[in-house]
């Protein structure tokens, strides 16, 4: 199997390590039905997954017309948001044990994200892996978040790392064009909705846990190649 070298990785948040997709998706359908919407609810909040919380209310707006009452929506998704998460934040299948791997290897680490950098914070602590990142990028570091790749060029130059020399590890297809455009070695845990034909053309692989991910690394003796410290 052909070596793959690696300077850094790059790990998407929200569906990759946190398992939140699932918890903003319930949200975001009970904010909707209890205003009363309720045709084709399920399948827009699907697709806008992995997108930016801005572009998905410009989504709402478009789809709903001007009248679409945000405001309120938004503070009903608040609240269930806490509701849900007062029971903890859950941690996807594999998370410690990648997370190990990687600082074994002695490897740079960055969250790159689409959230905004408080709600990055907030989760990261309350999972209780906030410690764990050399660097956290979010949709607030830059113009254009994804799926555009300016996100994952920013943490590589930020771990001082070459973006096609970088792992990026994301669950949604947003998530893998942005890294894709990047340049970054693209691996694909999907989460709640499964990768399009496009989307797996785009990764070097597609794989069921965070577990997978650390023993195909493995096997492209990934972290046999440890960066030297400048």
């Amino acid at each position: 199997m052909t070596r793959w070298h690696v300077e850094a990785v790059l790990i998407d948040m929200d569906g990759t390590l946190l398992d939140t997709e699932k918890v903003y998706l319930e949200a975001s359908i009970a904010a909707l039905n209890a205003l009363g919407y309720r045709d084709g609810v399920v399948e827009l909040c699907h697709a806008m997954i992995g997108i930016p919380g801005p572009d998905n209310e410009h989504t709402l707006r478009n789809h709903f017309g001007d009248n679409f009452p945000l405001v309120e929506v938004n503070r009903l998704f608040a609240e269930k948001t806490i509701e849900i998460l007062q029971a903890g934040m859950p941690l996807k299948r594999g998370v410690i044990a990648l997370l190990d791997a990687i600082e074994a290897a002695g490897l740079p680490k960055a969250i790159v994200t689409s959230s905004s950098r408080s709600t990055a914070a907030e989760h990261l602590r309350l999972a209780r892996i906030d410690h764990r990142f050399d660097a956290i990028l979010t949709r607030d570091d830059v113009t254009r978040a994804k799926p555009h790749p300016d996100l994952y060029l920013l943490a590589a130059n930020r771990l001082q790392a070459r973006a096609q020399a970088c792992i990026a590890i994301e669950d949604s297809n947003p998530g893998v064009a942005a890294a894709h455009a990047a340049g970054a070695i693209t691996l694909m845990v999907p989460d709640i909705v499964p990768p399009t034909a496009e989307t797996r053309e785009r990764c070097s692989a597609v794989l069921p846990d965070l577990n997978a991910v650390v023993d195909l690394l493995r096997r492209h003796q990934a972290f046999s190649m440890v960066r030297p410290i400048p």
